[in-house]
């Protein structure tokens, strides 16, 4: 049944995560497996993980599913996890920026940048794949050099995703969150794409 969410502090979900639990449709099955591949690939570089001081987990990644808005994404609060599976991502079936809601199914519920996700998939059909990650070194170094979002919009939110649309000026590409310390988003037409569009900037 759904499960209504509520809005919560720093580092966790601050959008209305309209939630059903269940497993996901065995068809998801290979899609699954290449998230959660790219993913461990990204949690090994460092790039995903918990802070170790507060233990809030950090980066997720996301796929496309089908030609709409739908898709496939980390569950929330698993950056922590050292390996993942299919039971720790979640389906996200619509979002919607005016009553700033996402909606969305599996066992866990979805990240808390889905809608950062959803906004360049919204933005450029030929997205297919986006990744979130924590760097602190890139983000200093490509802050205001790459498209930078305004430091006064808080991560998680409608204010974060629109400011993310204006500044995705091509269909791949990686852009910094500026009011989201050492966060960067990295996005292509396919996973292999969007990590090469990040590690082409190092690691």
């Amino acid at each position: 049944m759904a499960d209504p969410t509520p809005s919560k502090t720093e580092g966790v979900t601050k959008f209305d995560c309209v939630w059903t639990r269940e497993p996901l449709p065995a068809a998801l099955a290979p899609a699954a497996a290449g998230l959660v591949a790219c993913r461990q690939e990204l949690f090994a570089a460092g790039l995903v993980g918990a802070d170790p001081v507060t233990g809030i987990g950090f980066g997720n990644v996301s796929l496309r599913i089908g030609d709409g808005g739908a898709f496939l994404i980390t569950g929330s609060q698993t950056g922590h996890l050292p390996e993942l599976t299919a039971a720790d991502l979640s389906l996200v079936d619509a979002t919607d920026l005016a009553t700033n809601r996402v909606q969305c199914r599996g066992l866990k519920p979805a990240s808390s940048e889905s809608l950062s996700h959803a906004a360049l998939y919204r933005c450029w059909p030929q997205v297919h794949a986006v990744i979130h990650v924590h760097n602190h070194a890139l983000w200093e170094r490509l802050r205001n050099r790459l498209p930078t979002t305004p430091e006064d919009v808080p991560y998680g939110t409608p204010a974060m995703a629109e400011a993310i649309a204006r500044a995705a000026a091509a269909p791949a590409g990686v852009l910094v969150m500026g009011g989201h310390q050492d966060g960067l988003l990295a996005y292509g037409p396919s996973l292999a794409e969007a990590a090469r569009e990040l590690f082409g900037h190092g690691r």
